[in-house]
């Protein structure tokens, strides 16, 4: 990686001395830490219009572009993070960050009562990266060869996870369809949903301990052996303070993202589980789609696999557990109960995807197959009928 701190001239030695950052060198490496930076001039563009009561259209859309270079910036602190922290307590850090965004945006949500555009943006999360992300990593990292391999026991492994993703939403889904009272029902699925979230995060961290201890070189790729000596760009004070702003201007701009989509609904006359499901999902994942691709196209494909069924994994093992009992804490009913459309769309989905994965080889075609599947259910959600995401 390219670090404007390295000195100009080496030493005759050969060796480079590599600089401390400073905090002046930190905030430059956070500005110019990706081109798509350029976009944060959309930030006070957006908090000017939202404060000053602009058309819904004007402050979801202006929102909706502000937040998604902040959610590249988020992946940045939280890399630099991972640098000073060492592998493993890294590798933890980019699992619990990862989808802070999406986590933030729940949690606004979910204190509205808007508890059908939490499912559906938790279900969109999962579908785009199994589907539109690993779509376009198989196809665009096919092209120009035959194949490409990664491991298949961690990929076996992270197919029995996302397995376990959809049993915890067709287990309520069956409960709701053989209870014989509709008030026991919602009852009984509200406390099935308690008990599951509390098994999903131990699942969770079971998987963090597999995944980065005891069977971490099934993850590990061998054309990363260049990446070791990666160095940190930003000091730790600089990491974490730009972590903790950051954070914080997601959850003003989801604050106004979210309370504008009932109106965007209305003016665009969209349907609004197509928003939940296709639209949202697009901003925090953003910068986790062009990661993924640009390693695939690189054959980097056990790294690109992970970051995409993995943030899949988070989002089903880890975010929407936490979600339910934050519901459960606001007293709002979320549920693992979704609507029954929804949860056969998944379990497709996933059994596709473990089909493909499941050899441990990956091509162009598997890449379009995926993007086809995408495209159905998009299309499907689209033209779906649905209720009101207050209702």
């Amino acid at each position: 990686m390219n670090n404007e701190n390295a000195p100009l001239l080496g030493h005759t030695s050969g060796h480079v001395v590599q600089e401390k950052p400073t905090m002046t060198s930190s905030f430059k490496a956070f500005v110019l830490s990706s081109k798509f930076n350029v976009v944060c001039i959309f930030i006070p563009i957006a908090l000017f219009f939202s404060f000053t009561g602009a058309p819904s259209t004007v402050v979801f859309t202006l929102n909706f572009i502000a937040i998604m270079p902040l959610a590249k910036l988020l992946g940045f602190a939280t890399e630099e993070l991972a640098l000073m922290s060492g592998p493993t307590v890294g590798a933890l850090l980019n699992a619990t960050f990862g989808n802070v965004v999406e986590l933030i945006l729940g949690v606004i949500a979910l204190k509205d009562g808007l508890i059908r555009v939490v499912q559906a943006s938790v279900m969109g999360s999962i579908l785009s990266n199994i589907l539109l992300v690993l779509g376009f990593c198989f196809l665009l990292g096919g092209v120009g060869r035959i194949d490409q391999q990664f491991s298949m026991t961690a990929a076996q492994t992270s197919s029995s996870l996302l397995a376990l993703t959809t049993l915890s939403l067709l287990v309520p889904a069956a409960f709701s369809l053989t209870a014989d009272n509709a008030e026991d029902a919602e009852i009984g699925i509200l406390n099935l949903s308690h008990g599951t979230a509390l098994v999903l995060l131990v699942v969770y961290g079971l998987s963090l301990l597999f995944q980065l201890k005891t069977h971490r070189a099934l993850y590990d790729d061998g054309d990363e052996s260049g990446d070791d000596d990666e160095e940190p760009q930003t000091t730790m004070t600089f990491s974490f303070l730009s972590l903790l702003v950051v954070a914080g201007l997601v959850s003003i701009h989801a604050d106004f993202l979210v309370g504008a989509i009932e109106g965007v609904v209305e003016s665009w006359n969209v349907n609004e589980t197509f928003v939940g499901v296709i639209l949202l999902p697009i901003i925090g994942n953003a910068a986790e789609h062009v990661s993924s691709v640009t390693f695939a196209m690189k054959n980097k494909m056990n790294l690109s696999i992970n970051i995409a069924i993995s943030s899949s994994l988070q989002i089903g093992l880890f975010v929407t557990p936490v979600l339910v009992i934050a519901g459960w804490i606001f007293g709002q009913p979320m549920s693992l109960f979704f609507e029954d459309f929804e949860t056969v769309v998944l379990f497709s989905s996933v059994l596709i995807v473990n089909y493909l994965i499941q050899d441990g080889h990956s091509n162009w075609l598997e890449g379009t197959l995926l993007l086809a599947s995408y495209t159905i259910i998009a299309l499907a959600f689209w033209f779906h009928p649905t209720t009101s995401f207050s209702g």
